[in-house]
């Protein structure tokens, strides 16, 4: 496609509020307990972004799913972190997301992986033209300006994904429309990892 005919995204469109808030200075946060908890003594606010941290824990898969069958993902997203176990349990993986803005973008609950897209085309969603109406309506798959990055996990929720993102700047922040996005090159291993069947939870 010509650049005529294809949306052009400034970087300014995706960024939100989290990249809005670099400028401002960045107070370290830590959890409350990090023993027990993942919350952040101060919660992280689009006028208070933070920094790219968060509170890590290793967890155990038997807290969360029955069995392990095709695989899971756990997504915390207090902590903003996600967490992989291989079907066989030979494999566990730690990962930083960016997660939602607001808790009103916010969806928990249980699903799985639908589809698996290499480049996804993004596409906006009628609430996200409605909340940004400079959006252009489509992002080709492959484009630098993609805020699905390099590959996407779809989920059974419409519009819900875990993807990649060229904007390494929102990991660790609050900073998505709803979906969980991690390092594009991060997103390549659990890309492979993953299969069209995984459970996946979002606590």
């Amino acid at each position: 496609m010509s650049d005529e005919s294809t949306p052009k995204l400034g970087r300014r469109l995706f960024l939100g509020a989290a990249a809005a808030g670099l400028g401002a200075a960045a107070l370290p946060a830590r959890a409350a307990d990090f023993a027990n908890s993942t919350e952040f003594e101060t919660p992280t606010t689009e006028a208070n972004p933070r920094a790219n941290i968060s509170s890590f824990r290793l967890l155990d898969w038997q807290d969360y799913f029955d069995n392990t069958k095709n695989g899971a993902i756990l997504v915390d997203i207090t902590s903003r972190a996600l967490h992989f176990w291989s079907e066989d349990q030979t494999i566990y993986k730690l990962y930083p997301t960016s997660v939602p803005l607001t808790e009103e973008l916010t969806r928990r609950g249980k699903t799985s992986v639908i589809q698996k897209v290499v480049n996804p085309r993004w596409v906006a969603t009628k609430g996200e033209l409605e909340r940004n109406p400079d959006w252009p309506p489509f992002v080709e798959g492959g484009s630098p300006e993609n805020p699905l990055g390099v590959r996407a996990l779809y989920l059974g929720w419409p519009a819900y994904r875990i993807h990649g993102t060229h904007d390494t700047r929102k990991i660790g922040r609050r900073s998505s429309n709803g979906c969980i996005g991690l390092y594009n090159e991060q997103i390549l291993e659990l890309f492979n990892l993953a299969k069209v069947g995984t459970q996946v939870l979002l606590i």
